[in-house]
């Protein structure tokens, strides 16, 4: 499955996946939400409502013009100004990477939302691999920028990601890995850590003790 089967074809591959994890009458907090596609297509099509949040200006502007909610914030300040249980979801593509401290992100993300959607570059990929061997820093389609001028600080792999899910016991619900044309294959199914190159996952905090 390459998109949400009725997401519109305007909407990036990665977003039309989101949507199908995404109730529709919820209430939704987009981290990094870029241009506001995400929340502007839910706002329409799924009842959702929210914000997103976006420290780029350019961005932030694109997402007034599109109708989102908006509010600029650095991702790295922290959700402090959102109560517990705020959201049914907040969602955060392939900006965990970027964060200062993605851990600490991603324990906020669960306090303020009910479930959390992470999404991120796999650098345990075959192709980042292969650069690495060649003593390269990898260039790919999913990590597309060179070292001098790249956003990520903190990339990870898919196993390092549930390494340290099981460590805090986040509960992982669902999961995609996905190849670069955003399809789900029988290669990635047998080894997700060296064929997937982007992985979604929807995580919600441990179950409280009885």
């Amino acid at each position: 499955m390459t998109r949400s089967a009725g997401a519109p074809p305007d909407l990036r591959p990665d977003l039309a996946l989101l949507c199908d994890w995404i109730r529709p009458g919820s209430r939704i907090l987009d981290l990094g939400c870029g241009d506001g596609a995400l929340l502007s297509y839910l706002a329409e099509h799924r009842q959702v409502s929210g914000y997103g949040l976006e420290v780029d200006e350019d961005k932030v502007a694109r997402c007034i013009k599109a109708g989102a909610n908006v509010i600029q914030a650095d991702l790295d300040d922290g959700l402090r100004d959102f109560d517990s249980g705020s959201f049914d979801y907040v969602v955060m593509n392939l900006a965990l990477q970027a964060l200062q401290r993605p851990d600490d992100a991603v324990t906020e993300i669960l306090r303020v939302g009910r479930v959390g959607i992470v999404t991120f570059p796999n650098f345990g990929h075959w192709r980042v691999r292969a650069a690495l061997a060649a003593g390269r820093m990898p260039v790919t389609p999913s990590l597309p920028d060179r070292w001098y001028d790249s956003p990520n600080i903190h990339l990870c792999t898919v196993d390092d990601f549930e390494d340290l899910c099981r460590q805090r016991g986040w509960r992982i619900i669902a999961r995609r890995l996905l190849d670069r044309s955003h399809h789900e294959g029988a290669r990635i199914r047998l080894a997700p850590n060296l064929f997937c190159e982007i992985a979604l996952y929807m995580l919600q905090s441990p179950e409280p003790s009885a």
